[in-house]
């Protein structure tokens, strides 16, 4: 079968030079990809579960990066564009001159003056691929993009379908989108936007409770994005019977930010105020490391305690070795 042949035209503003080059480098790496769409293995790009190019009569452009701005509705946390996964996609763009897989863009509804004089002022809005446009950005290379003028729900259900095709959206992610477009009025309840988006309703209910719990549960976790979608509705339970206990926890472990790991801190907050009356932090958790095989030993908020083998440093053959130490070790209690 021919391959589809995809029409790149250049657009945007760049230095004359530096605008040729960069042009004649993207132009190498999108001649490959009539042979991605024949392929059965494309490039580390193209597999991260991605949407194909569209096409439907509107054409791919070389776009400079300063015309494009982020989506209102952009869902990525900044932890998204940093880390060794971001940089490793930055070094595939890199290398290749320019992102391969195309994201999508839409005009400006209006215009935008530029920030500071002599800047370009955007004229572009991205649907998706947020994180192809800032790798590009800060390579200092032009953009693959598909133009498309869509509204604001059809934008909105794109990226929402992109993102979960990726499979790595986090929960609190998810629900700081989803909470948008209820509180801008851009869908009428979490029902019509579950219908919309074709997602189980109480699942989005869930991503959504997380992404309205107080700045200060959040800022209790080392990271947003550690949050899990069955913490929401017990979080918010205990909030709303002690608000005040479970703030005051919230705080205390905020101190003690990444020295307890996420479902500790969880269930430090469900049970504050079964613990109200020892405010005290549990101790923190003793690390062993024996000749490079390490583990850690660590108390629940309810006055249990877990030992916790990393993996590689034990097999399963010594699991009733280590049950046999547990029994002795309680039998002398």
């Amino acid at each position: 079968m021919e391959p589809r042949k995809m029409n790149v035209k250049p657009s945007g503003l760049l230095g004359a030079d530096q605008k040729a080059e960069r042009e004649r480098r993207l132009a190498m790496a999108v001649g490959r990809l009539p042979s991605f769409a024949a392929a059965a293995t494309p490039p580390s790009e193209a597999t991260r579960d991605e949407p194909a190019v569209p096409t439907g009569g509107s054409s791919a452009q070389i776009i400079d990066p300063k015309l494009i701005v982020r989506s209102r509705w952009a869902n990525r946390h900044q932890a998204n564009f940093s880390g060794e996964e971001f940089g490793q996609l930055r070094e595939e763009i890199r290398q290749a001159g320019g992102n391969v897989q195309a994201i999508k863009v839409r005009p400006l509804r209006s215009p935008v003056s530029a920030v500071q004089p002599g800047e370009v002022a955007p004229r572009y809005e991205i649907v998706f691929g947020h994180r192809r446009h800032e790798a590009c950005l800060l390579e200092g290379l032009p953009v693959l993009a598909v133009v498309a003028d869509v509204d604001d729900r059809t934008l909105f259900i794109e990226m929402d379908r992109e993102n979960r095709a990726r499979k790595d959206l986090t929960a609190w992610e998810q629900g700081v989108m989803y909470l948008k477009a209820l509180d801008t009025g851009l869908f009428p309840s979490k029902r019509a936007l579950a219908s919309a988006l074709g997602v189980d309703h109480s699942a989005l209910a869930k991503a959504v409770t997380l992404a309205e719990l107080p700045q200060a549960i959040i800022e209790a976790f080392s990271s947003p994005l550690d949050l899990q979608f069955r913490w929401g509705q017990p979080l918010a339970a205990v909030l709303a019977a002690d608000p005040d206990t479970v703030l005051a926890r919230a705080a205390m472990l905020k101190e003690h930010r990444g020295k307890l790991n996420a479902r500790s801190i969880f269930e430090q907050l469900i049970n504050a105020s079964d613990a109200k009356s020892g405010a005290s932090m549990p101790a923190e958790p003793i690390k062993i490391d024996q000749g490079g095989k390490r583990a850690d030993v660590s108390m629940t908020a309810k006055g249990g305690a877990v030992v916790n083998i990393a993996p590689g440093s034990m097999g399963p053959e010594r699991l009733k070795d280590l049950a046999d130490l547990v029994t002795k070790f309680l039998a002398g209690l």
